[in-house]
């Protein structure tokens, strides 16, 4: 299945498992470490309710009060300097939502897969820092198509590629095994992580 499909068949945790891994591989860009997310990662493998004021969102705030304390810029900062994948970084954790209810984390998935494309796009050497306001119609093609064969894909940078690789295998695998996929989806969004992690080195390298 296409990955709009995916999404719109998924069950509460696999879009809230769907969202977080998203906004866990572009952690690097807030500054955040590999552990900063963990706690979130635990609630979803819980069977505690996904309510307001539960382990989710009291996760949540945490991880939020984490990642504000160590992003090097903060939002008007990052808009100012033009630093359009941090400023979608930031918006993805702003819009996760307290409640784990499927309609809200359906919501939050749906924008957190855009938003996380559009920042490899940005942040691939190969597409020359084009702005997120001029996402081509191919990016939004290639979530209604399927998985993307390993290698060079038609119309896709090699970053964007691996991106929508990694969304749809987390998707795939919390629909074919529910919260026992939990592990392997965290391992598909830590080797996105650390691919992304790199990329963001070399670019603040480039800056200096």
């Amino acid at each position: 299945m296409s990955l709009v499909e995916l999404i719109a068949q998924a069950d509460e945790r696999g879009l809230a498992a769907s969202g977080l891994a998203c906004l866990d591989r572009c952690v690097p860009l807030l500054g955040g470490d590999d552990e900063v997310l963990r706690p979130l990662w635990g609630s979803l493998a819980e069977d505690s309710a996904p309510s307001p004021g539960g382990d989710w969102a009291e996760r949540l705030e945490q991880a939020r009060g984490a990642l504000d304390a160590l992003d090097p810029l903060g939002e008007e900062d990052a808009e100012g300097a033009g630093d359009e994948a941090v400023l979608l970084a930031r918006r993805m954790l702003a819009a996760a939502p307290a409640a784990r209810s499927a309609a809200e984390v359906r919501q939050w998935a749906d924008a957190c897969s855009v938003a996380s494309l559009q920042i490899h796009r940005l942040l691939d050497p190969a597409e020359d820092g084009a702005p997120a306001d001029s996402l081509p119609e191919a990016l939004d093609s290639v979530r209604a198509a399927g998985n993307p064969a390993p290698g060079p894909a038609e119309g896709m940078s090699p970053l964007v590629a691996g991106e929508l690789r990694r969304q749809i295998t987390v998707l795939e695998l919390l629909a074919g095994h529910g919260r026992a996929g939990l592990r392997q989806a965290l391992e598909v969004s830590t080797e996105g992580r650390r691919v992304l992690r790199a990329v963001v080195s070399r670019r603040a390298r480039g800056r200096v």
